[in-house]
């Protein structure tokens, strides 16, 4: 049905209308207008791709820290289990983040100038390689390990970062207006998966090395071989979905509009049947606790924001819920804060407390900003620069995560500074977002205005 009024809309031209956008309009509409189709659902797996293995890397790297600074710094001289020096942790966790930003400013651009399609299957292809390559980061000190570990972590979040705004934009091209922003919401929610799943794959590979004669005999050596093994485990959902990839059409908004071809874009669009105490811990008790409690606010908090952002955001809009996810979790980190000030030197809040404060502090991240900063910069950017502007929007998060990591690093133990600074950040966000312009159920060129442009420079063909 759809491919009949595509292919209606190119061989019909209406009187006295300026020929060519015309034509562009119909086969947009019939684009806006589309039933939702069992393609748009394996457009979001496909798509997703690189925001699961964005957030299993980020879940992971945490605890894979955590085992470098006990494998490779303990010093046997002291109960101290190990951890690793300010600059090395820095470097584990910052680099990821800075070729995340280098990779979403580099491939936004050849996503707008070469296509969609010819570069998407590169960033999958240099995710799943940099993940086997991080496991294989061989070494004979502790600085070789960390460096040859961070050479290939930056390139592995080079390619995550460019399948941001290339994911980002395809799906967003593929949707029609009237459920555009639940499937962009159902894309980003795979980080909620992907955290859910690092925290099963570190589970299960964990619990399997705990259980063994080896694990008593040699800890050091036997939890070297489990980070090696999850990270490598990351490489599995971009090879999955490599095969798809390749046989993905260009974007028919970006083959009518940048292109200029409507003939290939109905082509393209006819082929869319593709589709404890740590010091009285061993290494992996401490990581196997801390994987089992992140893995409970993926539970809670993380895929729940996700699942109300797919539901709403295409009735109560984009801008509604970003101003409510800042709002809210400005006040439960303030409250947070406030409690911190409060309480008695060498005591703690309580654990029940703190833990359901933190899930609504992750529930409304991702029933808010979180999500909605993904959405948005897709939709008010015209064809020709969605991808680079997606980038650049993608990059300046990262830049404030570089920021932030670094911060909070060299911050010292004061928790409530760290608050006060995070509510900060909110309250920035939201004053920048009641400049912003709801896009909720309008068509991607309307909200952009490029085809009235377009009119209004196009001589009339009688």
């Amino acid at each position: 049905m759809m491919f009949h009024r595509l292919q209606k809309a190119v061989t019909t031209s209406v009187d006295c209308q300026p020929g060519r956008a015309r034509r562009q309009i119909r086969v947009l509409d019939a684009l806006d207008a589309a039933k939702t189709q069992w393609y748009h659902f394996t457009a979001v797996v496909i798509s997703g791709m690189g925001f699961f293995t964005d957030a299993y890397d980020l879940f992971c790297i945490s605890l894979v820290t955590d085992l470098l600074g006990r494998i490779y710094y303990h010093n046997t001289a002291s109960d101290d289990p190990g951890s690793l020096p300010k600059r090395a942790a820095a470097a584990v966790k910052g680099i990821a983040l800075l070729g995340t930003m280098f990779g979403q400013l580099f491939f936004g651009v050849l996503g707008d100038n070469m296509g969609r399609k010819r570069i998407y299957s590169v960033t999958l292809v240099l995710m799943a390689v940099c993940s086997i390559a991080s496991g294989l980061s061989f070494h004979h000190t502790p600085t070789t390990v960390v460096t040859t570990l961070c050479f290939f972590r930056f390139w592995l979040s080079f390619g995550i970062g460019g399948d941001y705004p290339l994911s980002a934009t395809i799906m967003t091209e593929y949707a029609n207006k009237k459920t555009r922003g639940a499937f962009m919401a159902a894309v980003f929610s795979m980080q909620g998966l992907g955290n859910l799943a690092a925290g099963v794959v570190v589970l299960t590979v964990s619990g399997s090395f705990m259980n063994t004669p080896t694990y008593t005999a040699d800890m050091v050596g036997t939890a070297d071989y489990v980070w090696r093994i999850v990270l490598m485990f990351g490489a599995i959902p971009a090879l999955l979905t490599f095969y798809w990839r390749m046989r993905m059409p260009e974007t028919a908004r970006y083959t009518a509009l940048v292109g200029r071809n409507l003939k290939q874009a109905v082509s393209d669009m006819n082929k869319t049947s593709w589709f404890g105490d740590a010091k009285k811990e061993g290494i992996l008790e401490q990581t196997h606790k801390i994987a089992k409690i992140q893995a409970l606010i993926a539970v809670s908090g993380t895929l729940p924001g996700y699942f109300f952002t797919i539901m709403c955001v295409d009735s109560i809009g984009r801008i509604a819920i970003q101003l409510m996810g800042f709002t809210i979790m400005t006040i439960f980190i303030l409250v947070l804060a406030a409690m911190n000030f409060s309480k008695k030197a060498g005591s703690h809040l309580p654990i029940g407390f703190t833990a359901v404060v933190y899930g609504c502090i992750f529930f409304f991240a991702n029933f808010g900003p979180n999500s909605t900063t993904f959405i948005v910069p897709t939709e008010i950017f015209p064809t020709r620069l969605r991808s680079t502007c997606h980038g650049i929007a993608g990059a300046g998060g990262k830049a404030g995560a570089i920021v932030g990591v670094m911060l909070f690093l060299y911050a010292g133990n004061s928790i409530p500074l760290k608050l006060l600074m995070l509510a900060g950040c909110n309250l920035v966000g939201i004053v920048f977002t009641v400049f912003l312009p709801e896009s909720k159920r309008m068509s991607l060129e309307d909200i952009t205005g490029e085809i009235q442009e377009e009119m209004e420079h196009e001589p009339e063909q009688c």
